[in-house]
């Protein structure tokens, strides 16, 4: 059986944003917008970096795709290495059935840029929201891991 090193990008990040240096590679400004009619989710987001903004819309093969689509489009322009990363895995679990619909909802999403993995775990009572703060963690880990060896 294969082994490989999966790199904890929610650890990374934690201790990265706990120093009084870290600087964020890219924003989101205002939320980002998800329409799920169930047949054709579409979701918009407008990225800030070095003071330039984009804004962008995409769809998907579900919530969580449009999510992942929109923001690969609209981080490419500012940080071109957006585009070798490829998701690799997606998991989410109920961490307390008995609180029903209310309950938290832990994401894990697992990311490559065909040379490395890193994982990246986020928990909201939203799915949605959970994912899209996965989907925007995994990228900053990659944007940053790519400025570091740079």
């Amino acid at each position: 059986m294969l082994n490989y090193e999966i790199q904890d990008a929610s650890k990374s990040l934690a201790i990265a944003r706990s120093l009084t240096s870290y600087r964020a590679p890219f924003t989101v400004s205002g939320n980002y917008r998800l329409i799920d009619n169930g047949i054709n989710p579409e979701a918009t987001v407008q990225i800030e970096a070095d003071g330039r903004y984009i804004h962008e819309a995409s769809t998907g093969n579900g919530p969580v795709d449009a999510l992942a689509k929109v923001l690969k489009k609209a981080l490419i322009p500012l940080f071109p290495e957006v585009a070798a990363i490829k998701l690799i895995d997606y998991r989410a679990n109920i961490l307390d059935a008995k609180r029903g619909t209310s309950t938290d909802v832990e994401v894990t999403i697992l990311f490559t840029d065909g040379r490395e993995v890193w994982k990246v775990t986020a928990l909201s009572e939203n799915i949605n929201a959970a994912s899209f703060r996965a989907l925007l963690d995994g990228f900053e880990f990659a944007i940053l891991r790519k400025q570091i060896t740079a």
